[in-house]
């Protein structure tokens, strides 16, 4: 039986993938499931229509995620911390810090995409990369000064 995946499932393929299936495992478990739809002509039209309402989707994610890529690439984050006397920061600059910042700027970034391998702990430039889905990967500067 021919059926039309409707969500990916392990071993057997991605979401609206076509594929050939035993016509117990269709009847007994995928279909009560709702794990797929007999691939009918009504139904392969449905999924042509879905595949391209799919593709325009990613099409605009992409150009969105280009744009913030583009305006994130080359700033300058300046974040000032207290600083002891002999140049010791009182705290390190986290992904956590970083991301506040960056939102007090108005960028819209989410924390798990700031690649920060360890916190910064002294006075200076730090380049950090913000990793966004498609590769895009803009680089951005720290600059820790000093708080007066």
């Amino acid at each position: 039986m021919k059926v039309i995946l409707l969500q990916d499932i392990e071993k057997l393929g991605k979401k609206y993938e076509v594929r050939e299936v035993k016509n117990g495992y269709a009847r007994n478990f995928l279909i009560p499931q709702g794990l797929v739809k007999i691939a009918t002509d009504k139904a392969l039209e449905w999924l042509k229509i879905q595949k391209e309402a799919g593709e325009k989707k990613a099409e605009q994610a992409l150009k969105t995620i280009q744009e913030i890529a583009s305006t994130l690439d080359g700033q300058e984050v300046i974040i000032s911390v207290k600083v002891g006397e002999d140049g010791q920061l009182f705290e390190s600059i986290s992904v956590q810090k970083i991301f506040d910042e960056l939102k007090k700027m108005g960028l819209n970034v989410k924390k798990k995409q700031i690649d920060l391998v360890e916190p910064i702990k002294e006075l200076g430039e730090f380049p950090v990369k913000i990793k966004f889905d498609h590769n895009l990967e803009p680089e951005i500067t720290i600059v820790v000064s000093e708080e007066k």
